[in-house]
């Protein structure tokens, strides 16, 4: 990259005032001293923005919360795209927002477009791995602990507390469904759900706890499981016995025996109820994550049955 200097007339737009020392707003005359000389003791992320730009407005916060959480172990620039035109060529920027990170002088990566706070907190952690979890995080990690041993009111309680900090913690909205719907509260589940803001819509803790939902109805108007199980032993080919059967297993937790009993489906009539016994999956899929170890070897166990 070419040495960086000269003047520059920039005036900052109402998303780019000074939130505290952590963060600057920066031009081509600083970006000597804020960026490179800066990112010396400390890794520096240089952010792109255009006050035009939806994207950049719903980035710039979530970057100025990690940084701010992060206590010095990162600092932030920001950059107005328009007024810098000149510097954004050097570093050949040619949308917005990018954010580049610079460490010991140098840019070591970058990235461009939206991200969510917990992925720019990866982003970040490669450069800067003294970063230590924030509160929230650390109730989180808690929260998730309770409900993994079974505490549904103490983890719902603390997903609930953590809502009141930020409400729009994807994560805590998720928990908090899936504490409900343990609990059998379906209806709060289902209103709480229905609160999602529109940038975590696709979120993957969302789509867990909403395809958990969608389950937890479904067994609402299932039968007896020795019930379901004689169906099938009188005829292999009662494929609603067997999906039935394999929402009421997964609902006890023989994870693995639900996913093969809709794999049978699969092998014996892949077209049944509209391919009902592959969609099921891919719900099972969203609730235990895809790159969970069960996740993956059922993946592998159904491409291999329609590809074969």
């Amino acid at each position: 990259m070419q040495e960086l200097g000269g003047p520059s007339n920039v005036t900052a737009g109402p998303e780019a005032q000074n939130t505290g020392p952590l963060i600057k707003d920066a031009d081509m005359a600083s970006f000597m001293a804020d960026v490179i000389e800066k990112s010396m003791s400390v890794p520096v992320l240089v952010s792109f923005y255009a006050a035009w730009s939806e994207n950049c407005k719903q980035l710039t916060p979530i970057l100025e919360k990690v940084v701010n959480q992060a206590g010095g172990a990162v600092h932030m620039v920001r950059i107005d795209f328009e007024q810098n035109k000149q510097l954004a060529t050097q570093m050949k920027i040619q949308t917005v927002p990018t954010v580049v990170v610079f460490s010991e002088q140098r840019p070591v990566d970058a990235f461009t477009g939206v991200k969510s706070e917990a992925e720019i907190k990866q982003f970040i952690a490669r450069f800067a791995p003294e970063m230590q979890p924030s509160p929230i995080e650390q109730m989180i990690e808690q929260a998730g602990l309770l409900f993994d041993a079974g505490d549904y009111p103490a983890a719902g309680g603390l997903y609930s507390e953590i809502l009141q900090a930020e409400p729009d913690n994807a994560l805590a909205i998720a928990g908090l469904a899936q504490s409900l719907i343990k609990m059998e509260d379906l209806e709060n589940a289902e209103t709480i759900l229905k609160t999602v803001p529109k940038q975590h819509e696709n979120d993957a803790a969302i789509s867990a706890a909403r395809a958990m939902l969608d389950m937890a109805n479904q067994l609402t108007d299932l039968g007896d499981a020795e019930a379901l199980e004689r169906a099938i032993i009188d005829d292999e080919n009662d494929h609603q016995a067997r999906f039935d059967l394999a929402l009421i297993l997964w609902a006890k937790g023989e994870q693995e025996v639900a996913a093969d009993q809709l794999l049978n489906i699969v092998a014996r009539d892949r077209s049944w109820n509209e391919d009902g016994a592959r969609k099921q999956l891919v719900k099972f899929f969203e609730i235990i994550g895809p790159m969970e170890p069960l996740t993956v070897k059922i993946r592998k166990k159904l491409s291999s049955l329609l590809f074969s």
